[in-house]
């Protein structure tokens, strides 16, 4: 196999020792059918199966442990994107690039805890606080939601007390959002979410805040 092999130069010339070896088609068929998916064409895939971008595609399957995972996490029946956008934010951030086979959070682990924020049983925000109690203590995040009272709140009554009070609190601010100042809306979630530890359904938040001040729901 050597290129060199006729330059009398180099003195190269073919090992007597090496027999020769005929590999026919059914064993080269045979090998191939045994190797793994490469990372060319499982990036290719992730691309066209999960709708994913290129950039994401390639960080995924730069590892073939990652990949698995991120496949494991988005056969619970997730969105493969927001799958891999808590990947490659909060979970490689956390790992600090250690070995992802040392990784304290299951696929499955992560998988339930992006599906109490489907159905609603915790915020975004929440799950973040989750999630870092999970990678310190390995814990599933249905075990950490009950020990520490995370759940959701989306009793209309609970939240339009307190949004009535920060309302009442307020006032010149609300004559400010009546007058058209938009972005004011931001201020009096933020100031509920503080109120109610960030447990409040942001959704009925907004819609209860617009309630209170137009007397209307608006979206």
């Amino acid at each position: 196999m050597r290129g060199k092999e006729d330059a009398h130069d180099y003195r190269y010339f073919p090992c007597p020792d090496l027999v020769p070896i005929e590999i026919s088609e059914d064993w080269i068929k045979e090998i191939r059918a045994t190797l793994p998916e490469l990372p060319d064409a499982r990036k290719n895939r992730f691309i066209k199966e999960y709708g994913l971008p290129e950039y994401d595609a390639v960080i995924l399957t730069g590892d073939r442990a990652l990949a698995e995972y991120f496949e494991e996490a988005v056969r619970l029946g997730l969105d493969p994107k927001k799958v891999s956008n808590w990947i490659m934010t909060e979970l490689m951030r956390e790992l600090k690039g250690e070995d992802f086979d040392n990784c304290p959070i299951s696929a499955r682990q992560l998988g339930s805890l992006l599906l109490l924020v489907e159905k609603g049983t915790i915020s975004g925000k929440i799950a973040k606080t989750v999630f870092q109690e999970m990678f310190l203590t390995g814990k599933d995040p249905e075990i950490i939601v009950t020990e520490k009272n995370l759940m959701q709140v989306s009793d209309e009554a609970e939240i339009m007390q307190v949004v009535k009070e920060i309302l009442a609190a307020n006032p010149e601010q609300v004559e400010e959002l009546r007058a058209g100042k938009g972005k004011l809306m931001g201020f009096f979630v933020g100031q509920l979410m503080r109120r109610m530890k960030g447990k409040a359904n942001p959704a009925m938040a907004n819609e209860l805040f617009n309630t209170a001040i137009w007397g209307e729901k608006r979206t």
